[in-house]
Order: structure tokens, then sequence, then C-alpha cells
């Protein structure tokens, strides 16, 4: 009888660990060479949806990771997003506030370190089974941008679609 139980709840875990991994959140993080952001560096994410995926809504964060000495009180980004099947990406541009109007950080920080997690979209549909790419171009007036460590993209399940 023991043995049959473990048999059992082997092939319940087999049977678990064979279904693909439904998307309930994606981070990527990368750094920025040299922490100075160049125009011509555009960091770029992959993102794969499932067709049980295209069900939900999903909300989009932008992360930013930088020092003490970055100056300004925010940022813009191109954010660039092609989807499956498409060939040219659609370009939005978007302003990431980073600071209050008295220059205190935003973020949360550990020493002259700040990282940030803003939300650039809320309960977003992608549709589409497939791969989306989604990049981010910085659009300030200063080339190269200093002092920003790390650009990243965070998606999370927001709940079912209506």
């Amino acid at each position: 009888m023991k043995r049959l139980l473990l048999v059992t709840a082997g092939l319940f875990l087999l049977a678990a660990a064979c279904k693909p991994p439904k998307m309930d959140a994606y981070e990527k993080n990368l750094e920025i060479p040299g922490h100075d952001w160049a125009y011509d560096y555009k960091p770029s994410f992959e993102v794969k949806f499932e067709p049980e995926d295209t069900a939900w809504l999903y909300n989009i964060y932008v992360n930013v990771r930088h020092t003490a000495a970055y100056p300004y009180s925010n940022l813009w980004l191109l954010v660039g997003t092609q989807y499956p099947g498409d060939s040219i990406p659609q370009s939005q541009r978007v302003e990431l506030p980073l600071a209050e109007a008295s220059g205190k950080w935003l973020g949360s920080g550990i020493d002259d370190i700040y990282e940030h997690r803003v939300p650039i979209q809320r309960n977003a549909i992608f549709d589409k089974p497939g791969t989306y790419k989604i990049s981010f171009e910085q659009n300030m007036r200063q080339n190269p941008l200093p002092n920003v460590m790390n650009v990243g993209l965070r998606i999370e399940k927001a709940g079912k679609r209506p």
C-alpha cells in the first residue's frame, strides 16, 4: 500500500513537471555599458506568450537602477514593441518619474544606488501567441546619459480578461 502511494505521488509530480510553465511574471534587467547610456545602445527583451497566456491582462513596468549622481528627476524612453508576425516595431515615448519636485528619489535606495519599478502600462493585452520584442532607447537631451547602471522590463499578470 505504501509503495502504491509513492508511485502515485511520483506520477503526479512527473505529470506536473511535464506541463509547460505559464507566464505569471517576466523580469530581466540589463547592465548599461560603463553606466553611460548612449543613444545607440537599445536594450532589447523577448517575451514569449503561449495561447493560454493571451487570456490574461498584464501590468508592464520599467526597472531603472542609477546612482545618486544621476542629474535628472526623470527619464524619457522610446519603448519599441514588435508583435509576433510584425516586422516593424511600434514606438511610444514614455516618461519615467524618478524623483519628487523636492529632489527626493522615489525608488528604494541603498547607499548611493537607487532602484525604481515604474509602471508604464496597466492591463495590457497580449492577444497573439508568440514572441514579443520590447526595446528601450533613452530619449533625453544628454548623450550619453550618465550614472544609469541598469534598465529592465517586468511583466506580471494583472487578472483574467473580461
